[in-house]
């Protein structure tokens, strides 16, 4: 009988194959090496290739697609609960299986090469800014045991560690001015790979009609766009906008029963550093809502006095999640509010 559907329990070396026809039966079983993966897939022919969405699924899964085969990636923590027994590579290929047969299962995009590039430099960057943190926090640990203290942000940083430095007197010796010299030679070094992951992922945005489409609302820059197009790609995998806030974890989180709602704060599901993005463009449209007439400021600013400005920066970067699926989905301009 033919396999209808082959689920692959991805590795680095050996690979778990679990086959089994259009009712669910089992066809096929067995361990296949590396290098052996792409001839053995091809002689089963399955109509469906079933995977979890982890590391190098992406790479498989434009393979497959190369022989002519369909692909459908599925989150880990949907394959979880379809593991029977004891968890090993054997039950785990069974359950990806079992997970991709059901009706109302969802799936994972399959990413481009580009958008896996855009992602890496976007990995790349936020790499190199957490290492840039952590050597500023040092520093100003060092200073704070020495009686001198500095403010959080990398500019304020940066202003007065000159006038620190070319202090000779008290508890600040020759010894430490060399150790946080050397400190701020790591920054500076830090910052400069910092600009070049930047231009990188400007160059994406210029190259990119989706990014720039994108990148007309309000809250939305060239580092917010390209993260979400490398992560999101066509938008019509989400049935409405809700679904994709859904999805980033900017929706209320429900605990409710015996029909009494009950709703909490943000899932914080997804993507947390899409979601970061996200509400700090938020952010930064607010600081500038003032006086402006138009519809949209006078509703942030009813929102802040009656919910409070973290809520309106949450339902702002919410509103504009659910603009960017419609924008992602259809070939609709975007259009200022009035």
């Amino acid at each position: 009988m033919k396999v209808t559907v082959l689920g692959i329990d991805l590795a680095k070396r050996v690979f778990q194959l679990h086959g089994a026809d259009r009712h669910g039966r089992a066809l096929h079983r067995s361990k296949v090496n590396r290098a052996d993966l792409l001839t053995t897939v091809r002689q089963l022919q399955p109509e469906v290739v079933v995977m979890e969405a982890c590391s190098s699924a992406h790479h498989w899964a434009r393979r497959f697609q190369e022989l002519g085969m369909e692909v459908r990636l599925i989150s880990p923590q949907y394959v979880a609960p379809f593991v029977k027994t004891n968890k090993n590579d054997r039950n785990d290929a069974e359950a990806i299986v079992e997970a991709a047969c059901r009706p109302s299962m969802r799936f994972v995009a399959i990413k481009s090469v580009e958008q896996q590039d855009i992602q890496a430099a976007h990995r790349v960057r936020n790499l190199l800014v957490q290492q840039r943190t952590a050597i500023i926090n040092q520093a100003r640990g060092l200073l704070g045991e020495r009686g001198v203290i500095i403010s959080q942000s990398p500019e304020a940083f940066k202003r007065a560690m000159p006038d620190i430095l070319a202090q000779c007197a008290g508890e600040l010796t020759p010894f430490c001015q060399a150790l946080l010299t050397e400190l701020l030679e790591q920054i500076s070094v830090l910052e400069d790979r910092i600009d070049h992951a930047e231009t990188a992922i400007k160059s994406f945005m210029k190259a990119s009609t989706l990014c720039k489409k994108i990148a007309a609302i309000d809250g939305i820059g060239p580092i917010t766009a390209t993260a979400v197009v490398a992560a999101v790609g066509d938008a019509r995998q989400f049935r409405n906008g809700r679904h994709l806030t859904a999805w980033l974890g900017l929706v209320p989180k429900q605990y409710s029963s015996g029909g009494k709602s009950r709703l909490q704060g943000i899932s914080k599901r997804g993507d947390a550093y899409l979601r970061t993005l996200l509400i700090h463009g938020a952010r930064s449209v607010l600081r500038y809502v003032g006086n402006k007439m138009d519809v949209r400021s006078r509703w942030l600013r009813e929102l802040i006095a009656r919910r409070g400005y973290n809520r309106t920066a949450v339902a702002l970067a919410n509103k504009n999640a659910r603009v960017i699926q419609v924008l992602l989905s259809s070939d609709t301009p975007y259009q200022a509010p009035a």
